[in-house]
């Protein structure tokens, strides 16, 4: 795996919205990391566009705090497990 480059983290825009980092690429698209994926250890942001790939320089302890997944999120997911399991019992 080759890299184009290495970037600083401050040098790339964080959308706080998204929660993602991008930086240009020589493409004309943009290089993008999410933060979860940077609180997972990641360390490379990817170009959707092309095969360019940029390594980014942080420290976990700069990064903005990951939102607490919300109960909201939990419930649906359970709800939509018990409908999955509910369609397998009448299969079965």
């Amino acid at each position: 795996m080759s890299i184009y480059e290495e970037i600083e983290i401050e040098d790339m825009t964080y959308d706080e919205t998204d929660m993602i980092y991008t930086y240009p690429c020589p493409c004309g698209d943009k290089f993008r990391i999410t933060l979860e994926e940077l609180w997972d250890g990641e360390d490379i942001a990817t170009c959707p566009s092309c095969t360019l790939r940029i390594m980014v320089i942080y420290e976990e302890e700069d990064l903005p705090e990951l939102p607490p997944e919300s109960d909201d999120e939990e419930e649906e997911e359970a709800e939509e497990l018990t409908k999955q399991l509910k369609d397998l019992a009448v299969k079965a």
